[in-house]
């Protein structure tokens, strides 16, 4: 579905898609989202382990495990939930459902609020991933909540 103004929206008509403060382009909400609402799909092309390997060390940033075998590349002009932004304070969760990755609400969100998960990253290479959230909370980079102080004792001994 597509919205003339502003472009891919959710089915339901949750999530528009415009320029964003955070980078690039982002998704917002169109109207309040209640906490533990699932939001969107986050879609793409199913793909085994091996490609998944070969795309993620050519910057592929949008592939999500799915299960043992196949991993999902979101990088498709068709999964408007590939435009979400990382914070290191996010208002969204990706969840994985019956080999589905959905995006839910963590909290009540505003409408014309961006929506935003942590993108999970590891710690490879991780100064080569800024974060620009402008959340108070920022870590800096774009990692996984469980490595945010390692992080933090990183740049604190700089």
């Amino acid at each position: 579905m597509r919205d003339e103004l502003n472009g891919p929206v959710a089915e339901d008509g949750l999530v528009e898609c415009r320029p964003s403060g955070i980078h690039g382009v982002g998704a917002f909400a169109r109207r309040e989202i209640p906490a533990e609402t699932r939001i969107i799909e986050y879609l793409g092309e199913k793909i085994d382990k091996q490609e998944s390997a070969r795309r993620c060390q050519s910057n592929n940033v949008f592939i999500f495990s799915l299960n043992d075998q196949q991993d999902i590349d979101g990088n498709v002009e068709w999964n408007p939930a590939r435009l979400l932004n990382h914070s290191c304070s996010p208002n969204c969760e990706a969840r994985l459902e019956a080999d589905r990755i959905w995006i839910f609400a963590l909290r009540d969100i505003r409408a014309g609020e961006e929506l935003t998960f942590n993108y999970g990253f590891d710690l490879v290479d991780y100064r080569s991933y800024p974060c620009q959230c402008g959340s108070p909370e920022c870590i800096g980079f774009i990692v996984a909540e469980q490595f945010f102080e390692h992080v933090r004792l990183q740049n604190f001994e700089l």
